[in-house]
This record gives C-alpha cells, structure tokens and sequence, in this order.
C-alpha cells in the first residue's frame, strides 16, 4: 500500500476520522470549538488528522469521572479483574494489523516494529492476567504471643501516565493494564506527537469494559503539558504519576509531585553503551551493536550511542559495522524492506545536525552519516543518514542523549578502563557486552561492573522483554515498570497485625499496665 491507501485504511479501521476528540472522560468530548491539534506524519509531513486537546475543566472531569470507575473497578476481586484484561488482550489481537499501521503512519516506526509495538500490549496484558492471582504479601512472625502478621497490598486510586512518542502505546500498556489488576484505575496524557495511537488505544481498551458493564478503565487527555502535564504533578487526587520522557521535563515534574509528597515513576533519559571485547562473537556484536543503534531510528531509550571497543579489534569491527550501516536501507517505514525509518519531527532532525557539528568541533570525526537524507516523493518527511563518529569518553557530547541514530566509537584496552569509560555518563539506563569470557561477564555484571538498572551480556542495549523490571538508575530516574515485582508501585503496602488472644502484650517487652498504676489527679482536685 502506498500513503494514502494506509491512511485511508487506519482512520477507518481504527474509528479515527478527518478531526477527533483527544478527550475522553466516560464520553468523547466534542471537538468542535476547541484548540485543535495537527497530526503530522513523520513519513512526507502530510497531515493524517486533527485532534482537538483538553482543557482545565476536561481535566478536572476526567479526574472525577476515573475516581468513580475506581470505587467500581477496586471492589472486583483481582482475578476477576484479570479476566477482564485478559478479554482486552485478545481485543487488541484483533486489532493488531490496524494499529500496528497507526503506528508506522504517526510515529515513522517501520512495520515490524509498529506490529511489536501492539503485541508488548497484548503480551503485558496477558502477564496482568497471572499477576492477577499472585499479588501476594509476605507472612511475618509475631514476637508476641496469640498475634499473627501479614501484610498486604491495596490499590492507590486513579493514577496519571504520561507517555513520550517512541512507544505511544507499550509504555501506556505497562503501566495501565498492571495497575488495572491490582485495582488502579488510569488518566493518560499522551505526547503530542502521537495522540491517534492513544484515541485508538482507548477506544479498544474501553470497548472492552462497556461489553462487560463496566464504567472505563482509562481516560484520555490530548493536551499540553502546562494544562494537563502541571495539573497531573500537582493533583493530590493522583497518588502516582510516571513519566516517560527527558530528564529535563521529569526533573520539574518530580519536584512537583514531590511538593505534596505523592509518588512519581520516572522513564527519563538513556545514553547506553555497549562493550565490545576482543574474545567476543564479531558477527553477533556487529548485528546487536547495529540493530540497538538503529532500531527506530535511534530514537528508543534503549538505543545503543556508545560502542566501546577493545583496542584489537577496533579497526576490524568498526569497518564490519560501516558495511552494515551501508547494507541498511532508510525511507519509507511502509515499505517491508525498510529498516529505519524517519526521525519524529523537524526539531529531532535540528538535534541530530547539531549534535554531529558538535562532536566534530570536539574532536570527533565522523566515518560514516552526518548529514540528512532526502527521498524523492517524500521531500517533506525527517530523514537522515544513521551516523558513526569515532570520539573520546571526555566529550562532552557523549554524554548526551540525543534521539537520532548516532553512534559514539571509542576504543579501551582492560576491562576495567571499559566500565570506567561506560559508567563515566549521568544516565544508567542500559548497557551490554560483547564476550567470550566468563570473568569479564561476570565482573561485568557485579557491582564493580554496570552501572545501569538494565544489563546485557551477549545481546544488544534495545529489546528488553515485558518479564523483567524495566528501568534505570542515576539521571534515568530509578523508576521501575513491566515485569517482575513492578507492580508494587502501582499499589500501597498494608502491614497487618491481628491479636486473637486474651491478653494485650506489646512488642519490646514493653509493660503498660493501666489497672495497677496510681490515679492520675488533675490540678485542683
């Protein structure tokens, strides 16, 4: 298919239309009157469609309406709940092909990638459906006689998600689907770069809970961040707020939320090195080290920007690498052969060209890119040449995030100078290595080693599965979401004490024995 017949066919699979309501709150609002939003797609720039945006009295509904679905949605017990997220899992299977497309149209992710980024929904919502039968609390031994201890964990109420452009719908799904089954209820402010995958996304989701007479799950606000994004990290009504996207916006945002001592899940920035030894498999460190600097165009958390290598092998990995980036094609994500597609906006491209004029005027020297790419019949769309510049660990742009498909080279010699390279940045997100020993994957992986929240041995920085925790440490912002114990953010801990017995002994040994103390006499008799 070409643009326009994958235009026309996601508006009409997906229930979007020419101008959409961007505010839901238990109804679609009307758009018309409203400040209306142009979604642009990154593939020509044409424009797909409109999407009116929220305003403070939208907000202030949305937050009344979700407290009201979460008195409905928290009485249900867990595992019922998690049959009602298992039905929106196999929902958005039906869905797949359609808003796989959104994706690719709106965000510029190729097809695979746009088709990967629905099924992580359906996969986190089946992983929902387990964790909904083992939200389990420790039993804990009583020093006192007759007592028992146990804690337990309770839904916090309706809690805010704001999501960046790079995963429009995933991130919203690790959040939204796992705080569902603990009994969380959902008001979602997405980017403004990518507000159909979130009208689409909740009108799915939605359906679902309508079929089964129940008020919605989540609620949408299409919007700025000084009307939507302010009045989520100052709300006292949202215990917890997570944040994906720059370290500069969640930094503002947690010191708000922080104000009113609510709780904030932090996404913020990644700037993730891969190491490279020279006792690694060459041809499956090029493939990890080139898949994790190009997979969405470099625009992923995730995304490798700095390779690392062992001085040995510098020069024989590092022309394999430019053989592969010159194998990669880039333009049109529609098209199945496409590998990266375009950057999400003009402002991405103004990063990627400033942050190549840097690295050169500190040193660097670019061997492969640095320059935008032009497509005939696509003049308008954000392309560029994916970018390897050989650097040093000192410049000051390497330790910098930028959202493009740059690659920083550097070369070390131990395994200790390797680390001290790798863990010399403020972000902590994720980190690989390439080898075939054991000791440097181990040191590697020890505390002496990464220092990031995610660490890969053998496999690339992009591409963590739903099963484990995801998130990262240091300017990253520590916060925690999918996988493993995640969950625990979305829920209050309760630790419980029940005496069955007919005395009242008190922990410590301590004595409080009201009927053989003296009378307490009050002044003047």
């Amino acid at each position: 298919m070409n643009f326009e017949e994958t235009k026309k066919k996601v508006l009409k699979d997906c229930s979007l239309s020419e101008v959409n309501s961007g505010v839901f709150y238990g109804e679609w609002a009307p758009a018309k009157g409203r400040e209306m939003l142009d979604v642009n797609s990154p593939i020509n720039g044409e424009l797909i469609a409109k999407v009116s945006m929220a305003s403070k009295d939208d907000y202030e509904r949305a937050i009344l309406a979700a407290q009201e679905s979460y008195r409905e949605w928290s009485e249900i017990p867990a595992p019922k709940r998690g049959e009602i997220i298992r039905q929106v899992a196999d929902e958005l299977i039906n869905y797949k092909e359609s808003m796989g497309l959104l994706v690719t149209l709106e965000v510029g992710k190729t097809i695979i990638e746009g088709q990967g980024e629905v099924q992580e929904m359906i996969d986190i919502g089946n992983f929902a459906v387990g964790l909904s039968r083992q939200i389990y609390g420790l039993t804990i031994a009583s020093e006192r006689k007759e007592h028992r201890m146990y804690e337990q964990w309770q839904p916090v109420g309706p809690i805010g998600v704001i999501t960046a452009f790079n995963f429009p719908m995933a991130v919203w799904s690790w959040n939204a689907l796992i705080a569902a089954v603990v009994g969380d209820t959902t008001v979602w402010k997405p980017s403004s770069n990518a507000p159909l995958c979130a009208i689409a996304t909740t009108r799915v989701v939605n359906s679902v809970f309508e079929k089964n007479g129940l008020k919605p799950l989540t609620y949408l606000l299409v919007g700025k961040g000084s009307v939507v994004g302010n009045a989520m990290a100052s709300d006292r009504r949202l215990t917890l707020v997570s944040f994906t996207g720059s370290v500069k916006t969640g930094t503002v945002l947690a010191e708000n939320v922080a104000k009113r001592l609510g709780r904030s899940l932090l996404e913020l920035g990644g700037n993730n090195g891969a190491i490279v030894s020279e006792k690694c498999d060459m041809d499956n460190a090029v493939k990890g080290v080139a898949f994790g600097a190009l997979a969405t165009a470099g625009q992923r958390c995730t995304s490798t920007r700095r390779l690392i290598l062992h001085e040995k092998i510098y020069k024989e990995f590092l022309e394999k690498l430019i053989k592969a980036y010159a194998g990669v094609k880039v333009g049109n994500p529609i098209e199945k052969d496409t590998l990266v597609g375009p950057l999400i906006d003009d402002a991405a491209v103004g990063d990627y060209l400033a942050a190549v004029k840097n690295a050169v005027e500190q040193g660097g020297k670019v061997v492969y890119g640095g320059k935008t790419l032009t497509l005939k019949g696509f003049e308008k769309g954000n392309y560029v040449f994916p970018t390897i510049i050989e650097a040093n660990s000192d410049m000051d742009i390497v330790k910098e995030e930028t959202f493009a498909p740059i690659i920083y080279v550097m070369k070390y010699r131990t395994i200790e100078d390797a680390l001290r390279i790798h863990n010399s940045v403020p972000q902590g997100l994720s980190s690989s290595i390439f080898t075939a020993d054991i000791r440097e994957e181990e040191y590697f992986i020890s505390h002496k080693g990464s220092d990031c929240g995610i660490a890969n041995v053998n496999t690339g920085t992009a591409g963590a599965e739903i099963g484990g925790a995801f998130g990262g440490e240091k300017e990253t912002g520590g916060g925690r979401e999918s996988g493993s114990d995640a969950w625990k953010a979305y829920a209050r801990r309760q630790t419980v004490t029940i005496n069955y017995g007919k005395d009242l002994p008190l922990a410590q040994g301590v004595k409080f024995d009201v009927a053989s103390s003296p009378p307490l006499r009050l002044p003047n008799g």
